[in-house]
This record gives C-alpha cells, structure tokens and sequence, in this order.
C-alpha cells in the first residue's frame, strides 16, 4: 500500500460516462481517494452516502472526492442514481488502479481465500503527494474523520 509522503500513482481512471481522466488532472486541490468493495452493498452504500451527505462541506475546504471499484461505469451511474449520491465514482476495470494504491489485497470470508479491494481512503494533497492513509477503513464516522483531515492541510 502506498504511504504518507509519497507521490500519488498517476493512473488512468474510468468514469461513469465511459471517459478516461488521469489522476494527476485532479492535482492542484485536496482529493481524497476512496477505495471500496463493490457498489450497492450495505457498507459500500453506507460509507458513499456519508461522503455525500458531506460532499458540501469537502467542496468548502477546497477537496474533491472520489471512488472507486471495479464496478462497471453503467453499475456507477445506477448505484449514483439510487443513492442521489453527490461524489464522482471512477471504475478499476483491469486492476491497474488497485494495484498501484496497494489495495488488492487477499481476503478471508468464511474460510475462504479470494482477492478483492480492501477499504481505504487516501488523501492526496494539492501538490500530488498522499498526505495521509486510512487502511481498513471502518465505515462508521470516516467521512468526518477524513473531511477533519482536509481541513487541517491548511
């Protein structure tokens, strides 16, 4: 998993339009960078929804928020819609994005081993370089805790 202080990978990302943008075209601002499992699943939905309920309050301190799964852009557009959800989502559709952040990571259901995307947030400041990380991100009061650290870049 990439570390505070480095520089942010610079990958390609999809969007729900199906148009490509690259990471570094949010530079110049706050990004907060979340990765989540998989849309329209009960902590997927809750944790989207907190960061839309204070999609408002990261614009005002100047940050974007983005996330992002190996959903497909179409699955983005309908989990945006259900959920009036007020952040960009961004599609990992061959894993170079999950893999270049570290979060593709081996996981264990019920004595099951599988690979999948661990939940994380990274936030990336205005010059590129990932000022902090949540690995294991528990859903319950990240949005906040994360919007605190947003706040305290100034």
């Amino acid at each position: 998993m990439i570390e505070t202080g480095q520089k942010a990978p610079d990958v390609t990302l999809q969007l729900p339009d199906e148009s490509e943008a690259k990471l570094s075209s949010y530079f110049g601002k706050p990004l907060v960078v979340y990765f989540y499992p998989k849309d329209d699943t009960p902590g997927c939905t809750k944790e989207a929804i907190q960061f839309t309920d204070l999609a408002g309050d990261f614009k005002k301190a100047g940050a974007q928020v983005i996330g992002i799964s190996k959903d497909p852009p179409k699955k983005h557009v309908k989990f945006a819609e259900k959920h009036d959800l007020k952040v960009d989502l961004a599609t990992d559709a061959d894993g170079s994005v999950t893999e270049a952040f570290g979060v593709w990571v081996e996981k264990n259901m019920y004595g099951r081993k599988y690979m999948g995307i661990q939940r994380a947030t990274f936030l990336i400041d205005a010059d590129g370089k990932v000022a902090r990380v949540w690995p294991k991100v528990k859903v319950a009061g990240h949005a906040e805790d994360v919007l605190e650290a947003v706040k305290a870049l100034d």
